[in-house]
């Protein structure tokens, strides 16, 4: 059983799942700064400098508040649907971006596999047909 656990720590698949993981974190903080300082702000300010942060219903007390900002900060109840947006924008980045990756390795595997499927003889009997077709 040690000796399975060592194979399998060993293996490349362990090692590269480590690192997707790693990138993975590395490119979820580089989308959440695209998204909050890049992206959102224009938005906000396109449809009167409105900061999505902040954004949100207030469910206890609301009059006791100046703004969502305090409600937050003092601990009331605050559905923050300013802050879903924000989530929902970098996920969408996100699976975009992993979409594209997917799609361009997943062409780059299929391509190989194509050459490394076909059989010598397969080849040269299609270049044979070829050749008898220009006759």
């Amino acid at each position: 059983m040690l000796n399975e656990f060592k194979e399998f720590i060993a293996g490349g698949n362990v090692v590269d799942l480590a690192v997707g993981v790693v990138i993975g974190a590395a490119f979820a903080t580089v989308v959440g700064s695209l998204v909050d300082h890049l992206i959102m702000p224009p938005i906000g300010m396109l449809i009167g400098g409105i900061d999505f942060s902040n954004l949100g219903i207030i469910l206890q007390d609301a009059d006791k508040y100046g703004s969502v900002k305090e409600a937050i900060d003092a601990g009331a109840p605050v559905l923050q649907y300013g802050n879903f947006i924000n989530a929902l924008l970098k996920f969408l980045i996100i699976g975009a971006a992993i979409f594209a990756v997917v799609k361009g390795y997943t062409k780059l595997v299929g391509a190989k596999a194509e050459e490394e499927e076909t059989p010598a003889n397969e080849v040269l009997l299609a270049e044979i047909r070829d050749l008898l077709a220009k006759r």
